[in-house]
C-alpha cells in the first residue's frame, strides 16, 4: 500500500476545499444575533439575510440568542460546525464583554474568525439640559469641581457604552458615577427625566431627544467628525486621542474553510457597497466599512486587548 506524504495529502485536500466553497451554500444559513429582536444587530442581520437569500437562493435564518453580554450567542457559534452555515453578528459589546471575563468556555480570538465588518458608527455624548455645560471642556471642568456627583447611564455593565464612558473619565481625569440599566431604552428615559445627568450612547438612541431639546449633545466619540452630524465636535478635540464607537460585524467558527470565509466576505462587501444599503445602515447609526477577513479578525483582537486594559485600569468586573 502506498502512503501519501504530507505534500500529497495537502494536494488532495486543497481541491476539495475549493470545491466546497464553489458549491457553497447548499442548505440554509443561520445567523446568530446575540441581542433581542429589533435591536440594531437584529435589524442589520435581517437586511443582510434577505439580500443573501436573493443572491444565493437559500434561506438565511436569524436566531436571536440574547444574554450574558452577547456571550451566549458567541459560545453557540464558537462551538458550531465550522462549515459556513452558522454565522454570528455581534456589536462592539462583544469585545467589551470578553474584556471583563477572564474565563470563558471558548477562546474569543481562536474559536471565532472574522468574516466581514458590517459597519461602524460614533457614539454621542449627551447631557440633561439642567447640567450647566455646553461643551466637553465645560463638562470636564464641572466634573472636577464636583467629583462623584455627576451620574452617567449605560445599557449595562460591560457594554460598549459603559466602556466608552469609563475611557472618557480616565482620559479626562474625572470622577463620575456609573448607573447601569438593562438596556439603552430605560437609560435614555431616565436621562431625559433628569434622574441621571449624562450618557455616551448610539446616535439613533438619542438623536430625536436632542432635536426636541430634551437632551443636549456635546460631542461625538469618533476621532473625526461624522457625516451623520458634521456640526457636532468630537471629544478628541478636547481629550486628545480619545476614540470609541460602535461597530457591527460578521464572525464564523474559527476553523471555517478560508475559501468559504472569502466567498462570504466578497458577497457581504458587495451588498454593503450598494447604494440602497447606505440609508438602511444610517438608520442604525452605521456607515459601511469594508474589510478583508484578516483585517476584521485583527480589528477584533485589537479591540479586545484595548478594552482589557481599560477594564483592569478601571476595575470593571461583570
Amino acid at each position: 500500500m502506498r502512503v501519501v506524504g504530507c505534500a500529497g495529502a495537502l494536494a488532495l485536500v486543497l481541491p476539495l476545499a475549493a470545491a466546497w466553497a464553489q458549491d457553497y451554500p447548499l442548505k440554509p444559513i443561520r445567523i446568530v444575533v446575540p441581542v433581542a429582536p429589533a435591536g440594531s444587530p437584529d435589524v442589520l442581520a435581517r437586511l443582510l439575510a434577505e439580500r443573501l437569500r436573493e443572491r444565493w437562493g437559500q434561506p438565511v435564518v436569524i436566531e436571536n440568542r440574547a444574554g450574558a453580554g452577547q456571550m451566549i450567542g458567541a459560545e453557540l457559534v464558537a462551538k458550531a460546525a465550522p462549515d459556513g452555515y452558522t454565522l454570528f453578528l455581534p456589536t462592539g459589546t462583544y469585545t467589551t464583554s470578553v474584556a471583563i471575563r477572564p474565563s470563558l468556555p471558548f477562546d474569543p480570538v481562536r474559536d471565532l474568525t472574522g468574516v466581514a465588518m458590517v459597519g461602524q458608527g460614533p457614539l454621542m455624548l449627551v447631557v440633561h439640559p439642567s447640567l450647566p455645560v455646553r461643551s466637553v471642556r465645560e463638562l470636564i471642568k464641572l466634573a472636577k469641581a464636583r467629583p462623584g456627583q455627576i451620574h452617567y447611564a449605560t445599557a449595562g455593565t460591560g457594554s460598549i457604552v459603559h466602556f466608552a464612558a469609563e475611557a472618557f473619565a480616565a482620559d479626562a481625569g474625572i470622577d463620575i458615577v456609573h448607573v447601569p440599566f438593562k438596556s439603552a431604552t430605560p437609560a435614555v428615559t431616565d436621562l431625559v427625566g433628569g434622574h441621571v445627568q449624562m450618557m455616551i450612547v448610539s446616535m439613533p438612541s438619542v438623536w430625536p431627544q436632542v432635536k426636541a431639546g430634551r437632551l443636549r449633545a456635546l460631542a461625538l466619540s469618533s476621532l473625526k467628525p461624522s457625516s451623520f452630524a458634521p456640526e457636532i465636535p468630537v471629544i478628541a478635540d478636547t481629550v486628545p486621542g480619545y476614540d470609541a464607537g460602535q461597530w457591527w460585524g460578521m464572525l464564523a467558527p474559527g476553523k471555517t474553510p478560508t475559501d468559504i470565509v472569502r466567498r462570504l466576505n466578497a458577497e457581504l462587501n458587495r451588498i454593503l457597497s450598494s447604494e440602497d444599503m447606505r440609508p438602511r445602515l444610517a438608520d442604525q447609526g452605521a456607515e459601511p466599512r469594508l474589510m478583508t477577513p484578516e483585517a476584521f479578525t485583527e480589528f477584533v483582537r485589537v479591540e479586545i486587548d484595548k478594552w482589557r486594559r481599560i477594564a483592569q485600569a478601571r476595575n470593571i468586573t461583570p
